[in-house]
């Protein structure tokens, strides 16, 4: 491909400079042959080639008893890496408030944000109803009514001097915030509701919005949280090759292999029954939804995002084809390629809210 799909555009014509940010999500999944070491490690080495690459930023997810991921806290995991790289932004995707004190969480968050110069960026979700909150304590009323009181009490300490609480879940006389940081990592919450959009934007919080929707359903999430100026976070599988064929066959033979066993870690804590997932269909509705294919067959579905969405923040889930690495590991020029770096600017006009997406 000569020149990126933005120099292409009448966009890059008129002049237009974009400010599209790109960046890459690890889940840290053990694959196939691999121990706990092996995922670890992998993942730490995509982390420092995204920075050669060129990414903006590293997304870590966070996951407990289960070979879906193994990083059980990213926080831990992002100070590893920010101290191991020296411009990529790092952040959580997400950390879990449910099974997790929101003021320890914030205090990790600030120390962080102190010791990169503020390259570390926090995610946090609900997280589900899985077994993780009776290991933990937390209990299942955390999860199901106390994600709210969470997030404002992380929020409070972040932006506080001295902070007392009393709420449902939580209640302390007054301590000072330390440490603390004069500029707060920025927050962003992790979206698959309606509830928790209307949570976030009544908070004035960007959203992250996941990999199982398409961008229909990721611009009436937009438009249902109202603020589409908010650096809201699109989440997407990429997979590049020289032809989109290529890309779909090494999607599906690899990613049903470890992402077959790794959703069987998801067990509720109240024995609910969960509806079963087909490794083989999601990979196949990942290969119909996401950027599939050649470099610009990538540029291509990624900028149609941008257009649909007005979402201009992506990050992208690389490691999905295991074992085999990305391409832009061995070869930045790919990710340039695949870039679509100086995307038009997204027309603003507010759509008509549209059907919830479903979930917590």
């Amino acid at each position: 491909m000569d020149g990126s799909l933005a120099e292409r555009s009448p966009a890059a014509a008129a002049g237009y400079e974009g400010d599209v940010r790109l960046g890459i999500f690890l889940l840290a999944a053990r694959f196939p042959g691999q121990d706990d070491a092996a995922a670890l490690s992998r993942t730490v080495e995509a982390a420092v080639a995204a920075e050669r690459a060129g990414f903006d930023d590293v997304w870590l997810a966070e996951h407990h008893f289960m070979s879906y991921g193994v990083v059980p806290s990213a926080a831990v995991l992002a100070g590893h890496l920010l101290a191991a790289t020296s411009r990529v932004h790092v952040g959580t995707a997400v950390s879990v408030l449910s099974t997790q004190h929101p003021v320890a969480l914030a205090e990790q968050a600030t120390m962080l944000t102190l010791l990169s110069g503020g390259r570390f960026r926090l995610g946090v979700g609900r997280g589900g109803p899985w077994r993780d909150l009776e290991v933990f304590g937390t209990g299942l009323p955390r999860y199901e009514h106390g994600f709210a009181e969470s997030l404002d009490l992380l929020l409070a300490w972040l932006r506080s001097d001295r902070l007392a609480w009393s709420g449902e879940h939580f209640a302390f006389r007054e301590v000072p915030v330390v440490p603390r940081a004069p500029v707060p990592p920025p927050v962003t919450v992790a979206c698959t509701s309606a509830a928790t959009e209307a949570l976030a934007a009544e908070r004035g919080l960007p959203m992250l919005l996941g990999m199982h929707v398409g961008p229909d359903e990721k611009a009436a999430a937009v438009a249902r949280h109202g603020d589409p100026s908010l650096p809201h976070v699109s989440t997407h599988v990429a997979q590049v090759a020289d032809t989109r064929e290529q890309a779909v066959a090494a999607l599906m033979d690899g990613m049903p292999r470890w992402l077959g066993p790794g959703l069987e870690g998801y067990v509720a804590v109240d024995d609910r029954p969960r509806p079963s997932r087909d490794p083989v269909a999601y990979a196949r509705r990942m290969c119909d939804l996401h950027p599939i294919g050649s470099p610009d067959d990538c540029a291509e579905s990624l900028l149609a995002t941008i257009e649909r969405t007005g979402m201009r923040h992506l990050i992208l889930l690389v490691e999905a084809a295991a074992p085999a690495p990305p391409p832009w590991r061995t070869s930045p020029a790919w990710a340039r390629k695949s870039s679509p770096r100086s995307a038009p600017p997204p027309d603003r006009t507010p759509q008509q809210p549209a059907a919830r997406i479903g979930g917590t």
